[in-house]
């Protein structure tokens, strides 16, 4: 995991030290290819499963890369679909009728029960209040068909108040309550099954892997990548411009690079750092040592042609 830091650096030295020499020499400055690598890995810690790609394979975004253990994850998802399930049960009990389609048939039975006595009585009241003008009934009869007629149509309220409060569904906070806890369970289901994808570690960018850092039966640690991937528009060319002539240098400016047994690319100018380094105290001269020098940064037009750790040589304007 640390030979391309240690290649970098080695190269960054080099280039500091060349960057005096050849430097005063026609423009050019000497300097490097780097990536700025992609590092892959699950957001949890976990055993890797599979491998599906080795050093140097072209991947397209959304690739799988390798997979990490989620027994645990398939559960959590599971619980969570079964809470789900739980809470729109729930919900579909707050919305419907408080009794069951068979109680409120024997409701409506009990209100048919009550209507017929309800006509009996009144036609005895009726009848009642014929008999008693001609003195063939008592008052006393016809005060008791008055109030068994009460009675009964009392009775066909009770029974038609039953019926209406059995279809009535729960109250409008009950209901409310349940739907926030079926928006919960949801919100818990999707969180679930996110980190359950995760596990399957899949590439952001396009490019070629660069480094495999665990392989199947190896346990990643919490923010360690299993691969990295080099996306061609991270790769930039590095160099060093002595201080004499760095007013030379523009950002957004064309340079030309070169490299051996390479033809020539061009690259634009991204980067030029603020402050300035020292020459590395090598095998060079004092003299040498003393100078200062600013790092540069360029992004090739064509990022397939620079490979990253290649030594390069860079002068300022496109080739002609």
């Amino acid at each position: 995991m640390t030979r391309a830091p240690a290649l970098c650096a080695m190269l960054a030295l080099a280039a500091l030290g060349l960057a005096g020499c050849d430097g005063d020499k026609g423009g050019g400055f000497s300097g490097y290819v780097e990536g700025d690598l992609v590092f892959i890995g699950p957001t949890e810690p976990g055993r890797v499963t599979a491998l599906l790609v080795e050093e140097g394979a072209q991947v397209k975004v959304g690739q799988v890369l390798a997979k990490v253990e989620d027994d645990l994850q398939i559960a959590d998802r599971d619980a969570a679909a079964a809470q789900l399930r739980e809470a729109e049960a729930r919900l579909a009990n707050a919305r419907s009728p408080l009794q069951r389609p068979e109680e409120v048939a024997v409701l409506e039975a009990s209100e048919r029960r009550a209507a017929a006595a309800l006509d009996l009585s009144r036609i005895e009241l009726d009848r009642q209040k014929t008999l008693v003008p001609k003195g063939a009934s008592s008052q006393a009869n016809l005060d008791s068909a008055q109030h068994q007629y009460d009675q009964n149509q009392a009775a066909l309220d009770e029974a038609k108040r039953r019926i209406a409060a059995a279809r009535i569904a729960s109250r409008t906070q009950d209901i409310e309550a349940a739907e926030q806890a079926v928006q919960t369970a949801k919100a818990n289901l999707s969180a679930a099954q996110i980190r359950l994808d995760r596990r399957s570690v899949k590439t952001p960018a396009d490019g070629p892997v660069q480094t495999v850092y665990y392989r199947p039966g190896e346990m990643v640690p919490e923010g360690r990548p299993i691969v990295s991937v080099l996306p061609p528009g991270l790769v930039k060319v590095r160099f060093f411009v002595p201080e004499a002539q760095l007013p030379k240098v523009a950002a957004g400016a064309p340079v030309t690079v070169t490299c051996d047994g390479c033809a020539p690319f061009t690259a634009k100018v991204s980067f030029i750092a603020a402050q300035a380094e020292y020459t590395p105290p090598v095998i060079y001269s004092r003299e040498e040592r003393s100078k200062l020098v600013y790092m540069v940064e360029a992004r090739p037009d064509d990022p397939a042609r620079a490979k990253p750790g290649q030594p390069v040589n860079v002068t300022l304007g496109a080739a002609p």
